[in-house]
């Protein structure tokens, strides 16, 4: 199925003589890719011809729930022995989030995954981090290591200087309970940032 005949299927129907398709193909035309489209919030896609309230919440509900589909069968349970591999779980997870928002995947001690947490949440260039709280949630899933990250939804994946200072944070926090900081990646355009690969950890 093309981009348009997926998207008609959660349209359902048309506007004025138009079928689903037609309406699909107008929307990906005016307001795409898919991904550019389906990262908008609801409120913005309600807004959107043939789309409206009901529609939007279809929508995004359908996007959540391949979230999770992918977080049930590509991590439960998996060895990460790459942090390239968490690097694009972050992605899929983070990249849509109009906000900054920060999380964590909490590793066994064969680094096999245990959790994925979304832990704070800010504005369109901020969110407060507190590394008290990572160490607690890390020690509540008994988790030997953390692998961290979070979003820019400006679009620009470079890590700024806050990034760079609560990432040796993090590190300090979770080494005073014997668990160790992977990685810290940067969520934005194009690939994941890695703090570890730029030797920033």
């Amino acid at each position: 199925m093309s981009d348009a005949e997926l998207l008609a299927v959660f349209l359902g129907s048309g506007l004025r003589g138009r079928d689903a398709v037609a309406i699909a193909r107008d929307l990906l035309n005016a307001h795409g890719p898919l991904r550019t489209l389906l990262e908008r919030t609801p409120l913005e896609l309600a807004e959107l011809p043939g789309i409206g309230p009901a529609r939007a919440c279809l929508l995004v509900g359908a996007l959540e729930l391949g979230h999770r589909h992918f977080a049930a069968t590509q991590l439960r349970g998996q060895s990460i022995g790459d942090t390239a591999i968490a690097g694009d779980y972050f992605a899929r997870r983070l990249r849509h989030h109009p906000s900054e928002t920060f999380a964590a995947l909490f590793l066994d001690t064969k680094h096999r995954t245990l959790a994925f947490e979304e832990l704070f949440r800010g504005t369109v260039d901020r969110a407060e981090i507190y590394p008290r709280e990572v160490a607690r949630r890390a020690l509540a899933y008994n988790a030997s290591a953390v692998i961290v990250g979070h979003n820019h939804p400006s679009g620009n994946p470079e890590p700024s200087g806050s990034d760079q200072a609560i990432t040796r944070r993090l590190r300090a926090a979770l080494e005073l309970v014997d668990v160790r900081l992977l990685d810290h990646f940067i969520v934005a355009d194009g690939p994941p940032v890695s703090m570890a690969a730029r030797g920033k950890l």
